[in-house]
């Protein structure tokens, strides 16, 4: 089975499948780095958000950077060397996060795709433990949350599983390894500019 397809230029929509709430996101390489750039709004835990956010990922869709502004005023920025060490906006070491290499924000499906294109597992492959740097949407202050990848369909569906047996879904994604379908919580908005 060959790999996800190179990455281009463009443009995709979610919205969560309860409640209210839309993300428009970009997506594109630069300078060979992967950059996303979005912005969202909805209910996260019961509390309404908004906030535009930019992830910077190496070619090899390892997390670099974050920079988060949430409408409350909360602005988070956090960076990575990719080998879990992270500093904050003032280039401060952050402790606490040495076993994690991939981040998650909660109000999106997109960080999803960090694991699921750098990994690339392949069915047969085992499931894959992962920490990762969990950002609420209510809060916007980050923890480590560990989280389990596995590959049901060669770069079409995975299984995802919070390992503290919070959570289990499955996510369907594009040949872009964006998400299509993660019920319970988003699907994408399909439309002519997609």
């Amino acid at each position: 089975m060959g790999a996800f397809r190179p990455l281009e230029a463009r443009s995709v929509r979610w919205r969560p499948l309860q409640g209210v709430g839309l993300e428009y996101l970009t997506l594109a390489p630069e300078n060979g780095a992967i950059v996303a750039r979005a912005v969202t709004i909805g209910t996260f835990e019961g509390k309404p958000f908004g906030a535009r956010y930019k992830v910077v990922c190496d070619a090899n869709w390892t997390f670099r950077e974050l920079k988060l502004d949430a409408v409350n005023g909360v602005t988070l920025c956090l960076s990575s060397d990719g080998h879990g060490h992270w500093t904050d906006a003032h280039g401060q070491q952050l402790s606490g996060f040495e076993t994690c290499i991939d981040i998650d924000l909660g109000g999106s499906p997109f960080t999803n795709t960090l694991p699921i294109r750098r990994l690339d597992l392949d069915q047969g492959d085992g499931p894959m433990e992962l920490s990762m740097l969990y950002v609420p949407f209510d809060t916007f202050e980050p923890f480590v949350d560990g989280q389990r990848y596995s590959c049901l369909q060669s770069r079409r569906r995975y299984r995802y599983e919070a390992v503290d047996g919070a959570f289990v879904g499955e996510l369907v994604v594009d040949e872009d390894g964006l998400v299509l379908d993660f019920p319970p919580l988003f699907t994408r908005v399909r439309g002519s500019a997609e």
